[in-house]
């Protein structure tokens, strides 16, 4: 074969899952029902941009995941995580007073701002002043910005929290266990499937303690019951709903972080070579404990984005999504072991699980024949990525 075909194969190789993504829309234009005016059904906009609010939770939570399955790990807790984060979300904006969800909000908040501050200030002092005054200045900080928190959101908590606020608690929730997460993973040497399988069922128990016995769901009602500017993450702009926006910015920030910043060079290092990345001198521990928490920030957001979109909380919201989120980032090309894939594959996996269900549903398929489809398609997508078709293997940001 001369060059020129040998670069035409390569091409095709690497943007294989691609041309799978264009397949499945061709394929669900192709059998779509047609509505009274005779327009296809599917390919309507309101239908697609349904479809990226559908897949905006997964997707949202599947970005996170694509950090830690590129380091060489896994993250199980992602699913009980999201229905913490809809559950805080939930009783934050609506309930009065210190109940469970503030106690571990603004226990969440101090402790995340308070390191954040501590760490800042003690390595930007270390250079003028010596260690031990570096620390003591940085605990001091740290200490206040803590209390400075319970300042800004203690006498809120009389009539239900804000938007901003309930954002603070819940993404920092979020960021602790996934910190705490990595923390376990890199310094404690567990495997990280039982580490964070661990994590998955004590957050759903503080899920489920947090959200009480006698009331396991909490409805939000903008306007009613919580902040009318909570609506905003139900809106829509130019057509596009914000959760799909939101999915598609985050998806935006990662892999600008992956791909042009130091980080992300170190994130593939370690998948591809632990041993070989401590060598060259990088942080290894700093890195997955960075990573894990960038994986649990995301999930306590796509919990926010669920109490947003079905207006409610619950405890149980995110069961089996750790699962849909894993499929999602091997359908897009990543290697479990670690090294290999991007978040671009992984925005076309989690598109084309989306667009697969919606031609299901579209087509009246049975539920349960459903559940078999995708598993079928999970395992051809996944013979296709591990060489079937030619292409290319290396790290980088293609399918």
């Amino acid at each position: 074969m001369d060059v020129r075909g040998g670069r035409v194969l390569a091409m095709v190789g690497a943007t294989k899952l691609y041309w799978g993504m264009l397949l499945v829309v061709a394929a669900g234009a192709a059998i779509s029902p047609l509505d009274s005016a005779g327009a296809n059904i599917f390919l309507s906009l309101p239908n697609l941009t349904d479809v990226l609010r559908q897949v905006s939770i997964t997707g949202i939570i599947a970005v996170g995941m694509t950090f830690v399955i590129l380091s060489g790990g896994i993250d199980l807790s992602v699913g009980s995580l999201m229905a913490l984060g809809c559950t805080l979300t939930a009783m934050l904006l609506t309930q009065d007073g210190w109940h469970g969800g503030a106690v571990v909000g603004v226990g969440a908040g101090a402790i995340v701002v308070g390191a954040g501050v501590y760490a800042a200030t003690a390595v930007r002092l270390a250079a003028h002043l010596p260690r031990w005054a570096a620390h003591l200045a940085g605990a001091a900080l740290g200490a206040l910005a803590a209390v400075g928190l319970g300042v800004w959101i203690g006498p809120a908590l009389t009539g239900g929290l804000g938007v901003a606020q309930t954002l603070v608690l819940v993404l920092s929730t979020g960021l602790l266990v996934g910190a705490l997460n990595g923390a376990v993973v890199a310094v404690g040497r567990l495997q990280p499937f039982i580490a964070t399988l661990a994590t998955m069922v004590a957050v759903l128990g503080i899920a489920r303690l947090t959200a009480g016995a006698d009331q396991s769901v909490y409805p939000v009602y903008t306007g009613s019951n919580a902040s009318p500017t909570f609506e905003l993450f139900r809106a829509s702009l130019f057509g596009v709903p914000a959760p799909g926006l939101i999915f598609l910015a985050v998806t935006a920030a990662a892999w600008v972080l992956l791909n042009r910043f130091r980080f992300g060079r170190e994130v593939y290092a370690i998948g591809g070579n632990e041993q070989a990345a401590r060598l060259a001198g990088i942080a290894v521990g700093r890195a997955k404990i960075l990573v894990y928490a960038i994986s649990g920030l995301l999930a306590a957001l796509a919990g926010l984005l669920y109490a947003a979109q079905y207006r409610q909380g619950k405890p149980d919201a995110g069961v089996g999504l750790e699962l849909d989120a894993i499929a999602a980032v091997v359908i897009g090309g990543a290697s479990l072991a670690g090294g290999k894939g991007g978040v671009l594959g992984t925005l076309a996996g989690v598109l084309i699980f989306g667009l697969l269900t919606n031609i299901f549903q579209l087509c009246n398929i049975d539920s349960n024949a459903q559940l078999v489809l995708k598993g079928a398609i999970i395992i051809a997508a996944v013979a296709l990525q591990q060489g079937r078709m030619p292409g290319p293997r290396r790290s980088g940001d293609t399918a």
